[in-house]
């Protein structure tokens, strides 16, 4: 069991080390991302745009704002390969700490849903992809949204469950101590 674990807390460790190097280099062309000298908002794209606007950054933008999207896009990519399957890491190392049945079947459940919250990921890349190189949206906007909120909810819930479920045998190990 503790052999187990201490894989999972490798692979963790590796995906973190993903998830920093995606961020910090999508972050690090962020500022670059103008429209009409205002900073175009990643999560405006994808949670708080209408379509109209999105049409209207993506007709607008220069070639070199595009190529910098196209990048920033690009290193999603790797930011997923690391948020993903860390989230997954987190969901079965909480798992390994759970006490309850079904506090570990959840987050089982949480953990398999991950592959689900990427495939979402990655479906909405390919949308903005598709959408930078032809500004032409259709009907697909609302699935598009769909996808969007879904991998989110996948994601957020996972992390702060298996969180909550760290901290709280933090807290127990601690109470466990002093008892003694």
């Amino acid at each position: 069991m503790k052999r187990d674990f201490t894989h999972w807390q490798r692979l963790f460790l590796f995906c973190l080390g993903l998830f920093i190097a995606g961020a910090f280099a999508m972050k690090w062309i962020e500022n670059d991302l103008l429209f009409n000298n205002r900073k175009i908002s990643i999560l405006g794209l994808e949670l708080f745009y209408h379509k109209e606007k999105i049409v209207g950054i993506f007709s607008g933008i220069s070639d070199k704002v595009k190529t910098i999207l196209e990048y920033h896009l690009s290193f999603d990519f790797i930011f997923m390969a690391g948020c993903y399957p860390g989230i997954t890491c987190l969901c079965i190392m909480a798992s390994a700490k759970a006490s309850g049945k079904n506090i570990k079947k959840i987050l089982f459940t949480l953990a398999s849903l991950q592959i689900f919250g990427w495939t979402f990921d990655v479906i909405e890349n390919y949308y903005l992809l598709k959408w930078l190189k032809n500004p032409v949206i259709g009907d697909e906007f609302d699935f598009y949204h769909v996808v969007v909120y879904s991998k989110w909810i996948i994601a957020l819930t996972g992390a702060l469950f298996a969180i909550v479920i760290f901290v709280g045998s933090m807290f127990k190990r601690k109470n466990l101590k002093s008892a003694i």
